[in-house]
């Protein structure tokens, strides 16, 4: 019988990393189901065990939360009363903002790849943004962003042109749920035409801004003192 659950959690393993993008999700998949497996076997072995088990592995996710990202950005933050006034400022702006809660640990992994795109494609004509769903719920509410685990809308992804929404990811199905969609950073980059939107937005800011052209990663060093992009924790 040890043996079957063994087995069995081996195969629940590979197929959740099979939508991990990080090393840091697989490790973290092993170690959740490894707890799982751990807490059937005390429970089988000796219910006071299961139960002593199941009461530190309870006081370990509620003391020791993952670490929040903290490395560079080009990352501007809302908050439920600046996101509508910060997009509808400047309708030639393209925005690309990411729907998070920091309780989601979907969307502690996909952190870092957001503000390594921030980093490559931040220009004057195309901006990122982040909102704290979990914090600011009505924002969800009028994006329509779900913030139920069960529905798995966190991180959500919506592109907003002229101050409009005009593509999402993942998309919604009719019973309210997520498609199943991999936040990798290839991914974002052909669904949302990274490179064709940082083109046109290095092109209509041409007339306005008197800088040297420089390539995605040539902004990274500059972006702050030309006050493009404002880095903000």
């Amino acid at each position: 019988r040890e043996v079957e659950i063994l087995m069995f959690l081996s195969a629940i393993v590979m197929m959740k990393n099979r939508r991990s993008i990080t090393v840091e999700q697989h490790i973290g998949n092993i170690f959740m189901f490894s707890k799982v497996a751990n807490a059937i076997l005390f429970f089988r072995l000796d219910v006071r065990m299961g139960l002593l088990y199941l009461t530190l592995c309870i006081v370990f996710l509620m003391t020791c939360k993952p670490p929040l990202y903290m490395g560079p950005e080009y990352i501007k933050y809302f908050s439920d009363k600046t996101i509508d006034e910060e997009l509808e400022r400047d309708k030639r702006v393209t925005w690309i903002v990411e729907f998070f809660a920091n309780w989601s640990s979907e969307c502690q992994s996909f952190a870092p790849i957001f503000a390594d795109l921030s980093l490559k494609y931040n220009c004057s004509g195309l901006h990122f943004g982040k909102v704290d769903v979990g914090r600011y719920t009505d924002v969800s509410t009028r994006y329509k962003v779900s913030t139920s685990p069960l529905t798995k809308q966190l991180p959500t992804l919506i592109l907003f042109q002229g101050g409009v929404e005009t593509m999402r990811r993942p998309q919604i199905d009719k019973k309210g749920r997520a498609v199943s969609w991999t936040f990798s950073e290839e991914n974002v980059i052909r669904e949302f035409n990274l490179n064709e939107l940082y083109q046109k937005a290095k092109k209509q800011s041409k007339p306005r801004d008197e800088g040297p052209e420089e390539p995605p990663e040539g902004q990274a060093a500059s972006g702050l003192a030309n006050g493009e992009t404002k880095k903000e924790k």
